[in-house]
């Protein structure tokens, strides 16, 4: 089985966000960056079909030479190889016509994404990949086993979880739950020295349209002062939760 793990190169979430060219830009200057968790997620979960299934695991990413360290640390944590596209990631429809090239040349049973990236909170990238190639697809994954080539995955819905059973070639959406945080991986130092004669394959971008840009960022707005209402003064909780929190 040969499994594709995507990987998204984003911000620590401790990292001290801000944006430059009047608020359209962000600002890299002084950030950590690290795999998207949700990635992370599916990176370990596809190592556990490496080892009980023989599986073959490739990460890929789009982005420039700064997201190399990024793939050097998923093939630390256990990839085969990695590939990198060498293009700016623009928008999600952008990202996903790269990765669905790759997936085309490559043969990949098993496409493992995270369900979104932690930056833009787009969630776009696995659905549209797998309208473009036309796979079958589970988003929100939770669970995933594979037998030959069938595939039985539980995904997230509102009010509980839903059991489905399809078929190779498949893209999932990933999260929490396909591993639990206790079980992802730290590169040990004979990963680290591993990584670094593994195959890092950079290919250049295929032409793809770019239909949406960023126009403005804002923070969100500070938190304001907290109001201390006197335990016997209900009447002034209640028109203030109402009228100025409007929670009631």
């Amino acid at each position: 089985m040969k499994i594709l793990v995507c990987i998204s190169h984003v911000p620590d979430t401790t990292s001290k966000i801000n944006f430059t060219n009047n608020d359209s830009e962000f600002d890299t200057n002084g950030v950590q960056f690290v795999i998207n968790p949700n990635d992370e997620f599916g990176l370990t979960r596809a190592i556990w079909f490496q080892e009980k299934q023989g599986a073959t695991v490739t990460v890929v990413n789009v982005g420039g030479p700064e997201t190399e360290p990024t793939l050097r640390k998923a093939l630390a944590i256990g990839a085969n190889d990695a590939i990198r596209v060498n293009a700016t990631p623009t928008d999600g429809f952008y990202v996903a016509k790269q990765l669905a090239e790759v997936i085309k040349n490559g043969g990949y049973d098993l496409v493992i994404a995270g369900k979104e990236s932690l930056d833009y909170n787009g969630g776009m990238v696995p659905g549209m990949i797998a309208g473009i190639l036309g796979f079958n697809f589970i988003n929100a994954c939770t669970e995933i086993a594979i037998e030959g080539t069938n595939a039985k995955a539980v995904r997230e819905i509102d009010g509980g979880k839903e059991t489905i059973s399809t078929s190779l070639p498949l893209i999932i959406g990933g999260q929490k739950g396909l591993v639990e945080e206790k079980d992802l991986r730290i590169p040990n130092m004979r990963g680290i020295m591993t990584a670094r004669t593994k195959a890092l394959n950079i290919i250049e971008p295929i032409d793809a349209a770019t239909n949406t840009k960023a126009v403005q960022f804002e923070k969100p707005a500070p938190k304001s002062a907290v109001k201390l209402i006197s335990a016997d003064n209900l009447d002034e909780l209640i028109n203030l939760l109402h009228n100025e929190a409007k929670v009631i």
